[in-house]
């Protein structure tokens, strides 16, 4: 398949900037190749990726490069073009909708602090991605990928595959090279999980590493926003200007002494040797037989890369953890609260998650045509984080994850980092019936609030798989080295093809 501009396929962020300062490329030449290809791929093959286009991109890149040519950079990303997830502020024409109708007539009245950061540190956001609405956590028969504002995201490897959400827009565009990086949100698995299935890299950060402020909420003690991106260093490169203490989110202050500027520092090619790695067999039961087998080569070979290998490691908390509703219970009642202070902040609009409700019931045809609203209803029946029952839900959520979970294993075994399959191969996209979701590993921390990386290790039919490491809190510089050894080694990216459907005759499907 032609597609334009194939010049900048796979363009790492390092290579860009190589480019940039030798005047090899220009940001004007960059923005406009991946409007190109938006055109092309988003609007000829219905990829329906990116949700809003920013109209003042070629002029913001034309000012960093005349910037740049008078010896004048905001900072290390100088030139870079971004895509945001449409749950993270920006004032002007793009707005922030979260991919619901009900905010597409209000607007935010500033800048997320990571919209802010990273264009301080010279970055171009080209566009805002499309995502499951409210961060797929509107109903548990939702398909992922699917907003009333953007309508269903797909899978750029097979087509009528899905993109899994709920930065499902943010994980296509980068794997189809729309951007070099795109940011996402996730609160249980909504980075790792599209970033495992579209083929490229993901870091969800320790809640409080990167601020919250101005970014549509689900629950303030498992929100985090991190980059998405086809290689490891690209991931490192976006996440330092990210970072650091912010006012308008009191998370952050735990960060102060725990984040660096600068992640590209721990990049290692070297980086599992003398490395403990322990395999979370617990959580590879549900990712079907090819995924696994993936694993088992590369279980066997991390030895040849200087890893000590200790398999199983297994959480004393797992059989509660299957069964327990505490985390559910958290969000519902956090995302009450959570989500009516962030509509208090916007100009026009639903200002509580009750007019939310309305507003979807109003607009049915629109809202709710594919599936419904079962969580927005639920939460809204909690006392937010007032209820009697919340309190215990979270203490029980963090010992769980936490005293029973990660750490346990961690501490137990001197580990430096525990591995497991992101999840199984992308499933059809079922807007009448929902998703089938084949297996994750993400929950864990997200209870804990703790890191994790996906790093392509495969692919199952052309689908890409993930690996996904994990350690203790912010232990983003351990987790990047490991995860930059693995790429280099023993990574698996693939570039799509565009697929319309997986090849029944292909004896490998």
């Amino acid at each position: 398949m032609q597609l334009p501009h194939q010049d900048v396929e796979e363009l790492t962020v390092a290579e860009l900037l190589v480019d940039l300062a030798s005047g090899a490329r220009t940001s004007t030449q960059m923005v406009r190749a991946y409007l190109a290809r938006m055109d092309a791929i988003d609007g000829g093959l219905d990829l329906r990726s990116v949700i809003v286009r920013n109209p003042d991109a070629e002029r913001i890149a034309a000012a960093r490069d005349r910037e740049r040519l008078d010896g004048r950079l905001r900072g290390p990303l100088h030139g870079v073009p971004i895509l945001l997830k449409d749950n993270i502020d920006t004032v002007g024409a793009m707005g922030t909708t979260a991919g619901s109708l009900a905010l597409v007539d209000s607007a935010p009245a500033e800048d997320a602090t990571v919209t802010d950061r990273l264009t301080a540190a010279g970055a171009i956001v080209i566009g805002k991605t499309n995502l499951s609405e409210w961060a797929n956590f509107r109903s548990r028969g939702s398909s992922s990928g699917w907003s009333a504002v953007g309508g269903a995201c797909r899978n750029p490897y097979v087509l009528d595959r899905n993109p899994s959400g709920s930065s499902s827009g943010s994980g296509a565009a980068v794997a189809a090279n729309l951007a070099m990086v795109a940011i996402g949100t996730e609160t249980d698995g909504s980075i790792i999980c599209p970033s495992t299935v579209n083929g490229i890299v993901g870091i969800k950060p320790t809640v409080g590493l990167t601020s919250r402020a101005g970014v549509v909420p689900i629950s303030h003690t498992q929100d985090t926003i991190g980059p998405m991106a086809r290689t490891v260093a690209d991931a490192a490169a976006i996440l330092g200007p990210m970072t650091g203490v912010d006012s308008r989110d009191p998370a952050t202050e735990a960060s102060a002494g725990n984040h660096h500027t600068d992640y590209t520092a721990f990049l290692d090619h070297d980086g599992l040797r003398g490395a403990r790695i322990g395999v979370a067999r617990q959580l590879c039961d549900e990712v079907g037989a090819p995924t696994a087998a993936i694993l088992e080569r590369i279980v066997s070979r991390l030895p040849e890369l200087g890893a000590t290998v200790v398999d199983p490691v297994d959480f004393p908390s797992f059989e509660e953890f299957q069964s327990s509703t505490a985390e559910l219970d958290v969000l519902r009642c956090e995302f009450k609260t959570d989500l009516g202070r962030y509509l208090a902040t916007r100009i026009g609009g639903p200002k509580s998650l009750a007019e939310v409700i309305a507003f979807n019931e109003e607009n049915r045809d629109r809202e709710l045509r594919w599936f419904g609203q079962e969580q927005l209803v639920a939460s809204e029946a909690t006392g937010g984080v007032d209820d009697p029952e919340y309190k215990a839900a979270h203490r029980a959520a963090r010992r769980i994850s936490r005293d029973e979970g990660l750490d346990a294993v961690l501490d137990t075994h001197r580990l430096d980092a525990i591995i497991a399959p992101s999840g199984g191969p992308a499933e059809p996209t079922d807007l009448a019936s929902g998703e089938r979701f084949r297996g994750g590993s993400s929950s864990y921390a997200a209870m804990a609030g703790y890191p994790l990386i996906t790093v392509p290790m495969g692919s199952v039919a052309g689908l890409p798989v993930g690996l996904t490491f994990m350690g203790r809190a912010w232990a983003e510089p351990t987790l990047i080295a490991v995860a930059c050894g693995f790429e280099h080694h023993l990574g698996g990216r693939i570039v799509p093809t565009f697929q319309p459907t997986l090849d029944r005759d292909n004896p490998s499907a």
